[in-house]
C-alpha cells in the first residue's frame, strides 16, 4: 500500500491525512466493543490516518465516549479531531440548533466524552434557519478564542450560507469557517461541485467529504439484494433514497472500469474523490479491520485522464444542464 499522504484544510497550515476515519452510524453504534473500535482506530492510524470525524449525535454521545477511549493512547499532537453540533440531544427546546446556549454547552459535553481540551475543529451539522447567523459566528469566534476549537467548520450548508457566514466574520475581524463537509460521491457530485466548491474555494476553505461510497452502493454489495448486516438494511429512508433511478445500474457498469484498472469499485469511488478539486480529505466508514484495509487500497489507485472520462461519462454531473 502507498504511504499517506496529507493536505491542508483549504488555505491554513494544519494538514488532514487524505483519507480519514468517520464514526456515523459505526462507533457506538453497529459497534459498541471498545476492543474492536480501538483496534480499527489504531489500525488506521498506524497507517498513516490523523484525522477522525464525530458528531455529538452519533448515537447520542456513544460515537465521542468509544472514540474517545480509543484516541486516548494515541499522541493528542499527532491527530485532528473534529466533532459537531445542531442536532437534537434531548426534547429540551434548547438542546438543539446553532444558538449560542447550544454551540456552547454542546462542546463542553464532546470534551468532556471525547476526553480532550480541545477539538481541532467543530462543525455546525447544518445549518440553523431559526438563529442568527451573526449570532452563530460569535460563539464560534469566542470558542476559537478560549482554545476549545482551532478551527470551526460547516456541514451541508450552500454555498450562499458559506459566503454569507464569511462576509459576517470579515466584517466583526472573526474567525469565519475553514472547512465544509458536504455529502460527495460519485453519485452526489451536482451540489459541491456547481455550488458548494466554488464557494468554498472563494474563501479558502477544504472539504472533507463524507459517504464517499454512497452508503456502500458503490461497492457492489447492493448489485443484487440488501444483505441483512449492513446499514441499508438498517435505515430505511437511506436505502429509499439511494435505491431511486439507475443508480444501480451504474454501479454494476463501474466493475468494468474498476477491473480495467486493476482495483476494486471501493477503491476506484475512493480514489476518484480524493482526486477531485478542492478536496482535503474523503472520509471512511469501517466496521472491520478487513474493510479499513480494502478502502486504505485507494491510495494505490491513480485516476488517470482516461478512467476519469470514464467514470464522468457513466456519472455525469447534471446540475445546470
Amino acid at each position: 500500500m502507498s504511504d499517506m499522504s496529507y493536505r491542508p484544510l483549504g488555505r491554513c497550515g494544519t494538514k488532514v491525512s487524505t483519507l480519514s476515519l468517520g464514526g456515523w452510524t459505526t462507533f457506538g453504534g453497529s459497534i459498541t466493543s471498545e476492543k474492536t473500535t480501538r483496534e480499527i482506530l489504531h489500525a488506521a492510524f498506524d497507517a498513516g490516518v490523523n484525522f477522525f470525524d464525530i458528531a455529538d449525535v452519533y448515537a447520542l454521545g456513544a460515537a465521542e465516549t468509544i472514540m474517545g477511549k480509543a484516541l486516548a493512547s494515541l499522541p493528542r499532537h499527532h491527530l485532528v479531531i473534529s466533532s459537531k453540533c445542531f442536532w437534537p440531544m434531548s426534547q429540551d427546546v434548547n438542546d438543539r440548533g446553532l444558538s449560542r446556549k447550544h454551540i456552547m454547552e454542546s462542546v463542553e459535553r464532546s470534551l468532556t466524552r471525547i476526553g480532550t481540551d480541545y477539538l481541532d475543529i467543530l462543525f455546525c451539522h447544518r445549518y440553523d434557519e431559526e438563529t442568527p447567523l451573526e449570532e452563530t459566528v460569535r460563539a464560534m469566534e469566542d470558542l476559537v478564542r478560549q482554545g476549545k476549537l482551532l478551527y470551526w467548520g460547516t456541514s451541508e450548508w450552500t454555498g450562499a450560507q458559506i459566503r454569507e457566514a464569511h462576509a459576517i466574520a470579515d466584517k466583526r475581524g472573526a474567525y469565519g469557517p475553514q472547512v465544509e463537509q458536504p455529502q460527495y460521491s460519485l453519485l452526489a457530485r451536482d451540489k459541491v461541485e456547481s455550488d458548494v466548491q466554488p464557494a468554498a474555494a472563494d474563501h479558502g476553505m477544504g472539504l472533507v467529504v463524507w459517504s464517499p461510497l454512497a452508503s456502500g452502493l458503490l461497492t457492489g454489495k447492493y448489485d443484487d439484494a440488501v444483505p441483512e448486516d449492513t446499514r441499508l438494511a438498517r435505515i430505511d429512508w437511506l436505502r429509499e433514497s439511494l435505491f431511486e433511478g439507475d443508480g444501480r445500474d451504474k454501479v454494476r457498469a463501474m466493475k468494468q472500469i474498476a477491473d480495467d484498472v486493476g482495483c476494486s469499485r471501493t477503491q476506484l469511488a475512493l480514489a476518484w474523490a480524493a482526486a477531485q478539486p478542492g478536496i482535503s480529505s474523503v472520509i471512511l466508514g469501517a466496521t472491520t479491520l478487513e474493510q479499513l484495509r480494502e478502502n486504505l487500497g485507494a491510495l494505490d489507485v491513480e485516476i488517470t485522464d482516461e478512467v476519469r472520462s470514464a467514470l464522468d461519462a457513466l456519472f455525469p454531473m447534471t446540475a445546470g444542464t
